[in-house]
């Protein structure tokens, strides 16, 4: 689903926020994830899964720059994260349900930390953006 003009300021608007700590709030969508979903451990083979781990934050940190680096690049999130799509659907195999489930958590962060600027536009924005990332990490699957 393409992004509006309208959906690519609010992205731009909110995304420096998640950008400036990506440890951090990677850390807690991920923890979240794994809390509620603790189907999408089987993926992470000798993680800590306690809250604000090394291991946690370190791939939290991994996920919110690969998403810091699509949202500068919200005409092309398929050239931006054609690598990381590649790895996921040849080496990792990850289940691409996962990508979805991440993503809510994502959107739990924003609204707990950014309610003033979480606005239902800027929900919806970055809700799309999700869709679209999650889309292109799994478009190479076969």
């Amino acid at each position: 689903m393409a992004l509006t003009s309208e959906d690519c300021a609010c992205i731009h608007a909110i995304w420096p926020h998640l950008s400036a700590h990506p440890d951090k709030y990677g850390a807690e969508a991920l923890y979240r994830m794994f809390l509620c979903e603790p189907q999408t451990k089987t993926y992470f083979a000798g993680f800590d899964f306690h809250k604000d781990s090394p291991q946690i934050k370190g791939h939290g940190k991994k996920v919110f720059d690969a998403l810091t680096k699509a949202s500068k690049h919200l005409d092309n999130i398929d050239g931006a994260l054609c690598d990381l799509s590649e790895l996921h659907a040849t080496n990792m195999r990850v289940d691409p349900g996962n990508f979805s489930l991440l993503a809510h958590h994502i959107l739990v962060v924003c609204a707990i930390h950014f309610p003033d600027k979480f606005d239902c536009h800027t929900h919806q924005a970055v809700d799309k953006f999700l869709a679209n990332v999650s889309c292109v990490l799994t478009s190479r699957y076969r």
